[in-house]
């Protein structure tokens, strides 16, 4: 097997396949050091060069320090890590924060620096106010910091104006075959690799709901595959086939899942994908689509509303309800709609019926916003959002 590699803004050579580093595996209160050890070093011997963890990330900041310095292997990868900066209200409190991930870390530089979840332009320009932009210039300057970007959940018009507010290297953006057009969506993708960005892929199987919680139908369709193709690699698949995707990040917590993610990745060049493949992938995109509640093709006709609703948002997280499970749904609600400088809830609709009249889906969109926000903002999601508006933690 030979991996493969696409090229950066800067001229390094990212693997296909990333690690990430959130789902190690967890022995008592800690991670299960010896065990991460051999799943990473097994990606790295098969020329995986991309790690990416973040600050929040319980233990994998420390865990990927301690591995890469008893391996001896900092020299041989790209370490990604995320700053925090819904949790720190100053600067002398980012300047902390990182020099406590370089000591967690145990490095003098990371390779790719992201703002973690920079859901919106205003909470950029909150933190340009701050002095971000001086700050990351020195870190640039001196090294610290090699490249810099963000990480995203949210709409593509958002993504796209987020690409356009400052010079970065990357971006991260969750994307899967059935967030086509949904969050960033493929015109965000092509958008920021047109300006020059590496596009870090995150969620290429949405937590793990494109294979071990497809529909049973879905995995009928696998299960009598005649060219015994497995839900992981036709997803990782359709990733690869797009050149504008330069690394595909897999939470791999298990040797046997390395070694497949290795052999996908090191099948898979742009263009990989074959008629049968698309048709298979057809197929198990219409069983999915049999659980959605709303037809929304995330289309974004219906922005952008006037009281800030993430119409799409809104309903691509309801239709996760039925089509993933609850909890993956209103996770992912929370994220896209409560840690923004401006809140986008479905519960802000005030019932004008703009959206409806350029909806081409002729959605009753107004009905199904109430229907959505009685489902996804519960009494623990409308307490998140309080005590992040009460403690500005955007």
């Amino acid at each position: 097997m030979m991996m493969q590699y696409r090229k950066c803004k800067k001229g390094n050579d990212l693997s296909v396949l990333g690690y990430g580093c959130m789902r190690f595996s967890r022995q008592g209160l800690g991670i299960d050091l010896d065990k991460a050890q051999a799943e990473l070093m097994a990606a790295i011997d098969g020329g995986v060069n991309y790690l990416d963890t973040a600050y929040i990330y319980p233990g994998s900041e420390a865990a990927v320090g301690e591995i890469l310095r008893r391996t001896k292997c900092r020299d041989k990868v790209f370490l990604a890590t995320k700053l925090p900066h819904y949790m720190i209200k100053s600067m002398e409190g980012i300047e902390k924060t990182f020099q406590e991930q370089l000591r967690r870390l145990q490095t003098d530089h990371i390779d790719y620096y992201l703002m973690h979840m920079l859901t919106d332009v205003a909470t950029w320009e909150k933190l340009k106010k701050r002095g971000i932009e001086k700050w990351i210039a020195e870190k640039l300057s001196r090294g610290q910091i090699r490249n810099i970007g963000f990480s995203y959940h949210g709409n593509s018009e958002m993504f796209k104006q987020l690409v356009d507010a400052y010079h970065w290297d990357f971006c991260q953006i969750q994307y899967n075959y059935m967030d086509e057009t949904s969050q960033a969506g493929v015109s965000g993708l092509k958008y920021a690799s047109a300006k020059g960005l590496a596009v870090i892929i995150m969620e290429p199987l949405r937590g793990g709901h494109l294979v071990d919680l497809l529909p049973k139908s879905a995995k009928e369709l696998f299960r009598n595959d005649p060219e015994k193709r497995t839900p992981a690699a036709l997803a990782f698949k359709w990733l690869y086939d797009q050149p504008e995707v330069t690394c595909v990040l897999s939470g791999m917590n298990s040797l046997n899942m390395v070694r497949q993610n290795l052999k996908t990745a090191s099948e898979s060049p742009p263009g990989c994908m074959t008629e049968s493949d698309r048709r298979l992938l057809a197929q198990v995109k219409e069983e999915i689509k049999k659980n959605i509640k709303v037809g929304c093709t995330g289309c974004g006709y219906c922005m952008p509303c006037p009281q800030g609703v993430d119409i799409p948002g809104a309903f691509r997280c309801y239709n996760a309800l039925y089509a993933e499970n609850k909890k993956a749904g209103r996770a992912d609600y929370q994220r896209c709609t409560v840690f923004r400088q401006t809140p986008s809830s479905a519960s802000q609709c005030i019932q004008c019926g703009k959206c409806e009249s350029h909806c081409p889906q002729h959605i009753k969109i107004r009905q199904e916003l109430q229907k959505a926000a009685g489902e996804l903002e519960t009494f623990s999601y409308k307490l998140l959002k309080w005590a992040v508006r009460f403690l500005k933690l955007y």
